[in-house]
């Protein structure tokens, strides 16, 4: 099932996306058995939000087998948690904003995890009743500044460095999913979920056991191998096998 947040007469919905068109729901879909309203629109008349308004945004560092390697890292022992500013998400086509043009600013497409209920020291072998879906995010980040701070928060939490969506998939297996991000068309990351040192089951158990999950948090877990830099005029295009496609430009 896709689960969408929009726009439509002027007021933000829930939904359920089903071909082009998307069945209202009358809550949040983080409401349990939120009942439909028995309105239609076709996805060509609405304005897609990003998916979810989390409380927390926790970031997944090194998480990549291949990742770890091209930057000359060793694959964690654990997984190195972080996290960053629930302002800086934006939805699907909405414009990614460089507010250093002499800052190295790169793109990293990963997979995230949305929490569905409250989570709170869950074993890996349960962890999966604790998830809503999987939706795209995009992580930007000012390597800049990251090497500056040594830490990330700066560096990853200016307005617009988190695209998110644009939708939320709740039945695929996160374990197993072709991930590609493309620039201005051209395959920049090429690779698979299969690739990441912690799985989604995995993540789910360790950052619960640091903090408690509430319903619309999420977790992006990482990223593959090849990111590198964007500037003002680019075209990012994140594809995640059975989710879809997130797209943003990128100005100053």
């Amino acid at each position: 099932m896709k689960l969408v947040r929009f726009i439509v007469n002027g007021r933000e919905s829930n939904g359920i996306l089903e071909g082009s068109q998307i069945i209202e729901l009358e809550q949040s879909f983080l409401i349990n058995n939120s009942e439909k309203s028995g309105k239609i629109f076709e996805l060509s008349d609405v304005e897609l939000l990003p998916p979810v308004v989390p409380e927390k945004v926790i970031v997944i560092g090194l998480n990549y087998v291949k990742h770890a390697e091209e930057v000359n890292k060793p694959v964690p022992e654990e997984p190195m948690i972080f996290m960053v500013s629930p302002t800086a998400i934006i939805a699907h086509q909405e414009e990614i904003k460089i507010p250093f043009l002499d800052h190295e600013t790169h793109f990293e497409a990963e997979l995230t995890i949305v929490i569905g209920k409250e989570a709170k020291n869950v074993r890996k072998e349960s962890a999966k009743e604790y998830i809503l879906g999987y939706t795209i995010a995009n992580d930007v980040s000012d390597r800049t500044l990251q090497r500056k701070d040594i830490q990330f928060t700066r560096a990853k939490s200016y307005d617009t460095f988190k695209p998110l969506g644009p939708l939320i998939e709740t039945s695929i297996d996160p374990n197993n999913l072709g991930i590609k991000l493309k620039l201005n068309g051209d395959t920049k990351q090429d690779s698979n979920t299969n690739d990441l040192v912690f799985n989604v089951e995995e993540l789910i158990e360790k950052v619960s056991t640091v903090m408690t999950l509430n319903p619309g948090d999420i977790i992006l877990t990482g990223t593959p191998s090849g990111v590198g830099p964007l500037k003002p005029g680019d075209h990012i295009m994140i594809e995640i096998e059975g989710i879809g496609k997130l797209e943003n430009k990128v100005s100053y």
